[in-house]
């Protein structure tokens, strides 16, 4: 344990938080039961994180810089902004899918009795996504496959929809997948 780089530390306390959230029951996680799973003290907890907060400050950088990464590469190689859309709304479901523990942070339910600013953060979080799809929706409108008056729209039902999707997810224990017919779900809205 101790022969452990710092960075290797820090990411095996983030990936030991994921995993906890992905308890069916979702239970507050604490410090203390963190640092029982990972086997070491509270107190190194803290010498790689200065609180709780932080530490899901690093989950919440985790998904922002994989979901943006993720987002730009859909814009670069799709032409289509129609496409583009129904890409980013696939691959924001199938990353809840796959990381059913971020799932609960991208919803807040892992935030409730946190600090505030995550949960603005995750908000913000949200309103970037929008803003894509709008961007996205846009192109669309210029290449005629979509009403310029109703990109604002169309974009907040697909939010939407992700968002439901992901809610269900979670609140079904991560039993209901939020990729199940989803892409058909998506093309209705974009009709």
């Amino acid at each position: 344990m101790a022969s452990m780089k710092p960075g290797e530390r820090k990411l095996q306390i983030l990936q030991t938080l994921a995993a906890m959230l992905e308890q069916p029951k979702g239970d507050k996680v604490t410090t203390a039961a963190l640092a029982a799973r990972l086997e070491v003290s509270e107190a190194a907890l803290y010498r790689h994180f200065a609180s709780k907060a932080q530490m899901f400050e690093g989950l919440i950088e985790f998904i922002e810089s994989t979901v943006f990464g993720l987002i730009n590469q859909i814009s670069e190689q799709e032409e289509s902004g129609l496409a583009q859309v129904q890409g980013i709304a696939a691959m924001l479901l199938s990353f809840a899918e796959r990381n059913p523990g971020m799932t609960r942070v991208l919803i807040g339910d892992a935030l409730v009795n946190e600090d505030d600013r995550l949960q603005q953060r995750m908000n913000q979080f949200i309103e970037r996504v929008e803003l894509a799809l709008k961007q996205s929706l846009r192109i669309a409108a210029t290449q005629g496959q979509a009403q310029e008056a109703e990109v604002a729209l169309r974009a907040n039902m697909v939010t939407s929809v992700v968002l439901g999707r992901w809610h269900r997810f979670a609140k079904s224990g991560f039993r209901q997948s939020p990729t199940e017919n989803a892409q058909a779900q998506v093309a209705l809205l974009l009709r």
